[in-house]
């Protein structure tokens, strides 16, 4: 196959073709994505999926069933050990090199329950090749080092780790990584419901590896494990893009099938018995909060997920019953009051090999889980009892239209999104196809439905009539997290008792062993150079006109049939109380009621015209200061190009006239708790950059102030004191504010839909002037915050120069210097914690240095502050710069999408971030020189510039006294 120059696909293979060793055994046209679909096999039993597509981001993936017979988590370590060195590449860490020596869209590896992989994407062509041989190096051909066993699975480690006398440890950073994993709610509640709904298949394990469990992990077992299941005869590759397929073939064909006989492996999954009676189990957490902590969930084993058109229906039925807050199990549930939330595992979920539906509620007290699982089966049966509208199914069937034309690289690249499309039903199967081109299922459906009922029947057999039931109730265990701790020394103490005065001096040895590795020869990986950097921006065509009060910007882009409008408001002076309310307001605005419609009406609205409408508060300042805070309030919506009208029509009600009502904000208000308490466990890093940035910067003060956990007791507080209608008033005040302002109207869309009618919008704003504000900061005093977590997660936060300064550049190569070559090493390699780095904000002037899931408080404070004897360093030369900068181009150059293309650039210009100045901003950006990394360093990266925070399960100050750092100490 070869592209042209416009990239128009000029020659596809036919069924029957021969491409070396493989057979092209389907070729399928995609048309909703512009796309073929090209399936192969291989000689050696390996499966290919090539999707070939003009788009000039590329991707790649190789796949494997990986059917864990324990919780040793080996399918985890595997994945992290394949990627620390292989034959062609034997260094230490070549993942975590290549990423400054890449101009990746995204490179990572994952395991899920059963299966493997290691995918990337890039624009860049060399990059393409580079990235491919490495990961292709990995996956078959892995050194799987002891040392990397030692450092990423587990080992022994004292203490301080050159004297055999101190306190004995368990250490690993998957050990490290999966402690903290599994103290979140959502963690433990997924993996229990794997174990309760499939007993005797891999499900009953936890494939990340359980804690308890993962010391029990061999070197020799690990080694196993890849070779019976990293083998071309169970490999699934995937590529995706405009590259010629016969050539990544050979690539394929020359650096692995040629190395392998072909094998046999039975990794199939059996169907799971059927259960003759419902179940019930209970399973415990970490937590303190025992008055809301609890979850409880029914679900149900339901149909194979490798059958495409009952998992369509199945995706409909879901949404149909729980897609939105009037959906009709969705909302018995919430206005029970017996809980705050739908409980994680709720919905569909075809992530087994057969699928899994759920329903219930979290944020409630234990002694419930009777009710909630009544509640559930009951209105299950009002609802098989009475029927579907059938409206709420063609609004469910109208998600999935959009969600099949829209070509979007936003949170994952899309060249990966169809990786994702098709992973499942491949392995366990199924049709990749009927995956990718629903139209054919969508057409059964629709004629099944003119024939009868089609879920009424689904929710009769498989659900109210199904035996293969269980009712899973989470409950909080205050006490676990020290019996936790407890049990891990106790496990110490029993796998160590044996261990002889030799057996402990090689545990030293080991230790320093992994202190004190000597550093990689780099120059065995491939690289990209400085001239591989794109040094423009993108310059899409755009107009503004000016109606009323408001700008009016529009620009032609090629969506596929959907059009993106943005509402962003200049917010006017704001009270100090509707500065905390904002966010808030932003998040129930959308989730109540507006102009003629109820809450119930509004959404089902949403869902029957739009691709969802949202609303979000935002906070900045100008490329020339950073003191001086500007914040606005964006809403946003997409819609298909017949449902345009509608869509204005909707935005502007729920702009200019939303019904808040008293009952709606105390279920918001109960969410927001219930999902920032799971926020935090699960990302702490960022609220703890936040509560350490708060101290030294006014932006990050008023960030602390409206999302950091500042804001988490607010909403606590609002939950005690029950003031709803309070509240209520205060949020139709803002709401007047809101329009007395001025705002700028955004529309992306395909040139037939240019001149859509906006001034319903337009004409809203009565032109209030912009208010730019200057948070105060919060006190210069470091802030620990404990909650329930075994792990820490650490922050130092400076605040230095705005986007024009002549030293912005520098900082931000610096931030990615540091990250690789320094903290990845320190604190993951060495320290255990599963990640650490540096980050700068080039617009807000942020520097932050952060771990994650990190055993260790007081030694990573120890390591942030020893920046400059790091940089002082004789082994940074051109090579470490060169890196740097090439990882720092890559955050200034993001992968955007027609979708996003022309928004982003209007919103940039808009800042004061315009093309001009972001391209000025990569070429002074391309002249850093180590020198200047030591300047700004020695400028801005000061103690005495510096804010601290910690969050973690521990009063930290015992281990930071040696810093010189106190912590003033809360629990959340």
């Amino acid at each position: 196959m070869t592209i042209s120059e416009q990239g128009r696909l000029e020659t596809l293979p036919k069924v029957g073709d021969q491409l070396g060793r493989y057979t092209v055994e389907r070729v399928e046209s995609l048309p909703d994505t512009a796309s073929t679909y090209i399936q192969l096999r291989h000689e050696l039993g390996s499966r290919h999926i090539h999707i070939a597509r003009a788009d000039e981001n590329a991707g790649f993936a190789v796949t494997f069933p990986t059917v864990p017979k324990d919780s040793t988590g080996v399918p985890h370590i595997l994945e992290h050990i394949a990627l620390m060195g292989s034959k062609n590449y034997p260094v230490s860490d070549p993942f975590f090199a290549m990423i400054p020596r890449s101009l990746n869209t995204f490179m990572n590896a994952m395991t899920a329950a059963d299966w493997t992989t290691y995918l990337f994407s890039t624009r860049n062509p060399s990059d393409f090749k580079n990235l491919l041989s490495i990961y292709l190096d990995a996956a078959f051909f892995p050194r799987m080092t002891r040392f990397s066993f030692l450092r990423d699975g587990h080992r022994f480690e004292n203490a301080d780790p050159a004297d055999p006398k101190s306190e004995l440890k368990m250490q690993g950073v998957v050990y490290n990584e999966m402690k903290g994993a599994m103290a979140s709610a959502g963690a433990v509640l997924y993996k229990a419901l794997g174990k309760a709904l499939y007993p005797d298949l891999t499900y009953a394990n936890n494939s990340g590896g359980e804690p308890a469990n993962i010391p029990d992990l061999t070197y020799e077992d690990l080694k196993a494990f890849h070779a019976a299941h990293y083998h071309p005869s169970n490999a699934f590759f995937y590529s995706y893009g405009q590259m010629p397929l016969a050539e990544l073939l050979a690539t394929i064909e020359r650096d692995v099938m040629s190395q392998f006989e072909p094998n046999v492996l039975d990794v199939r999954i059996p169907d799971q018995a059927n259960f003759e009676s419902p179940r019930r189990t209970e399973v415990h957490y970490p937590s303190s909060d025992t008055e809301r902590g609890a979850q409880v969930v029914v679900a149900w084993k339901v149909t194979p997920t490798y059958q495409a058109y009952d998992n369509l229906k199945w995706s409909v039925l879901s949404e149909v019953l729980l897609g939105n807050p009037a959906a009709p199990l969705y909302k018995p549930l919430i206005d029970s009051g017996l809980g705050s939330a739908l409980a994680d595992g709720s919905g569909y979920s075809d992530n087994f090999r057969e699928a899994a539906f759920g329903a219930g509620l979290k944020g409630l007290s234990a002694e419930n889980a009777g009710k909630v699982e009544a509640l559930v089966l009951d209105t299950l049966a009002q609802i098989e009892r009475e029927g579907l509208d059938d409206a709420l199914i063609d609004s469910a069937l109208h998600q999935f239209e959009i969600a099949q034309r829209e070509v979007s690289n936003a949170g994952t690249p899309y060249a990966l999104k169809m990786l994702f499309a098709v992973v499942n039903p491949w392995l366990y199967g199924g049709d990749p196809v009927a995956s990718l081109n629903l139209a054919a299922e969508l057409e059964k459906l629709s004629a099944e439905r003119k024939a009868g009922r089609v879920f009424e029947p689904m929710i009769r057999e498989w659900l109210l009539e199904n035996p293969h039931r269980v009712t899973l109730t989470l409950t909080p265990d205050p006490a676990m997290q020290d019996q936790q701790a407890e049990a891990e020394k106790a496990m110490v103490a029993r796998l160590s008792a044996s261990l002889t005065d030799e057996d402990r001096a090689a545990i030293v040895a080991d230790a320093l062993m992994l202190q004190n590795a000597p550093a990689d020869d780099h120059s065995l990986l491939p690289t990209l150079g400085l001239p591989d950097v794109t040094l423009s921006v993108p310059r899409p065509d755009y107009q503004m006109e000016q109606q009323g009060h408001a700008e009016v910007y529009r620009s032609a882009q090629p969506t596929g049939g959907l059009i993106y409008l943005d509402v962003q408001v200049p917010l006017p002076e704001l009270s100090q109380d509707q500065l905390e309310l904002l966010p808030f307001y932003a998040f129930a605005v959308t989730r109540n009621g507006a102009a003629n419609l109820s809450e119930v009406e509004l959404t089902r609205r949403i869902e029957a015209v739009t691709g969802g409408i949202g609303a979000a508060s935002g906070k900045g300042n100008g490329p020339d200061q950073i003191s001086e805070i500007r914040t606005s309030l964006t809403f946003s919506g997409k819609a298909l190009s017949r449902n345009k009208d509608a869509l204005v029509e909707l935005l502007r009600d729920v702009i200019a006239a939303p019904k808040f009502s008293a009952e709606r904000l105390s279920q918001l208000v109960n969410q927001r708790v219930s999902g920032m308490r799971s926020s935090i466990i699960g990302n702490g890093s960022a609220y703890a950059s936040t509560l350490a940035g708060a101290q030294v910067s006014p932006l990050e003060a008023l960030g602390e102030l409206q999302g950091g956990v500042t804001a988490f007791k607010r909403y606590q507080a609002w939950q005690a004191a029950g003031n709803w209608s309070e509240l209520q008033g205060r949020l139709d005040e803002l709401s007047k504010v809101v329009t007395t302002a001025s705002a700028r109207l955004v529309l992306s869309a395909p040139e037939s839909d240019l001149a859509l009618d906006l001034s319903p919008l337009a004409t809203l704003f009565g032109g209030a002037a912009r208010q730019t504000l200057t948070p105060a900061l919060a006190p210069h005093v470091p802030q620990a915050r404990t909650m329930d977590t075994p792990v820490a997660y650490n922050a130092v936060s400076f605040a230095t120069v705005p986007y024009v300064h002549a030293d912005s550049p520098a900082l931000l190569v610096l931030s990615k210097l540091l990250r690789t070559e320094y903290l990845l090493k320190e604190l993951r390699e060495k320290g255990g914690a599963y990640g650490g780095g540096a980050s700068f904000d080039p617009r807000t002037g942020s520097f932050d240095l952060t771990s994650f899931r990190d055993p260790h408080i007081g030694r990573t404070f120890e390591v942030f502050g020893k920046l400059d004897e790091f940089l002082s360093s004789d082994d940074l030369g051109e090579r470490q710069l060169t890196e740097a900068i090439l990882s720092a181009s890559r955050q200034l150059d993001p992968l955007l999408s027609a979708d996003s293309l022309a928004r982003n650039r209007i919103f940039s210009d808009l800042a004061g971030f315009s093309a001009d100045r972001q391209e000025d901003y990569k070429a002074r950006m391309m002249k850093v020189t180590l020198e200047d990394l030591r300047r700004v360093q020695q400028s801005y990266l000061l103690p005495e510039r510096a804010g601290y925070a910690t969050f973690s399960g521990r009063d930290p100050n015992a281990e930071t006294a040696e810093q010189h750092l106190k912590f003033e100490v809360e629990s959340i």
